[in-house]
């Protein structure tokens, strides 16, 4: 017990010394000012459709992780073809194909932060500086290498490999740490018991209006229509855990008040992102004046509404 007790409370490690570092960064607002500039432009520039496209809103999760696996594995690839002989232009090819497969990985990653909360958007813009410096390295070595200088070269793309593998951690903590692009509603199902659920009586839910009522301890957001139809959707949103039960009615859909997703109230489906995961729904009953809700099997959600 006692070298257990010298351990706990021994010095920190350098792995702690990083994430140390690392959550100084988080709550650092120097850049704030820089983060507010870029956020603005990016959510300015009209893209359409095209928005939830790069959020990945297709494909049900975040495009980003996978789009960086071409320039990463490209560069990455690049280093061991030059510890071969004769394999120059492999590795300018490869170096090549990188520096094209960044472009869509960084569009997407900036479509991404651009709807982040403070604490990721702060790590989330040092992340982008390592993946541009990796950028401005690797067009340096294929440019060195295109005039004959390929010692320099290969000098270059280690220095990029190395802000890659910066880039890459700094990423990593972003998606599993702080939990960016992760699905925030995917514990609903898991929380909340089979079998039907009372909520309340119905007119205790003011007609066409959102309202939050509890499910085994789960928040709900509540609609009920001038008509008399009940919806009942998880109330944090799958993006960043917004309230629901806050935001805006229309068209038989619900807006998240704070980044803006927006879900179908018949099913939760994920109408726009920058949501890529739909939001846990319920079936509705009224027995005795009460609405009674059951969470719906996630087979009968989404498209098979569509």
């Amino acid at each position: 017990m006692e070298t257990d007790r010298r351990k706990c409370h021994g010095p920190q490690t350098g792995m702690g010394r990083v994430l140390r570092a690392v959550e100084r960064v988080e709550q650092s607002t120097v850049a704030d000012g820089l983060v507010s500039a870029v956020r603005g432009a990016v959510r300015g520039l009209p893209l359409g459709p095209v928005r939830d496209v790069l959020h990945g809103l297709p494909v049900g999760h975040p495009v980003h992780p996978l789009l960086v696996q071409v320039p990463i594995g490209a560069w990455l690839s690049a280093s061991v073809v030059d510890l071969l002989p004769g394999q120059r232009r492999a590795s300018q090819a490869l170096i090549a194909l990188g520096l094209a497969g960044a472009a869509p990985a960084a569009a997407a990653g900036w479509t991404d932060w651009a709807e982040l909360p403070p604490e990721q958007s702060r790590v989330g813009l040092v992340h982008a500086a390592a993946n541009l410096t990796a950028v401005s390295l690797y067009a340096a070595s294929l440019t060195a290498r295109l005039r004959g200088r390929h010692g320099k070269g290969r000098i270059l793309a280690l220095a990029g490999l190395t802000a890659v593998g910066a880039g890459g951690a700094l990423g990593g903590h972003l998606a599993y740490r702080q939990a960016a692009g992760a699905n925030h509603a995917e514990a609903v199902p898991h929380l909340v018991s089979p079998g039907w659920h009372r909520i309340g009586s119905v007119s205790g839910f003011p007609a066409d209006r959102p309202t939050r009522a509890a499910v085994d301890g789960v928040d709900v957001v509540v609609v009920r229509e001038g008509s008399g139809q009940v919806h009942v959707l998880a109330d944090r949103c799958a993006h960043m855990a917004g309230a629901l039960s806050d935001g805006e009615l229309s068209d038989g859909c619900i807006r998240c008040p704070w980044h803006g997703s927006v879900f179908r109230l018949s099913d939760g489906w994920n109408v726009r992102g920058p949501a890529t995961a739909p939001q846990p729904s319920f079936e509705t009953r009224i027995a005795d004046g009460q609405v009674e809700v059951r969470l719906r099997h996630r087979r009968h959600q989404g498209r098979a509404a569509t």
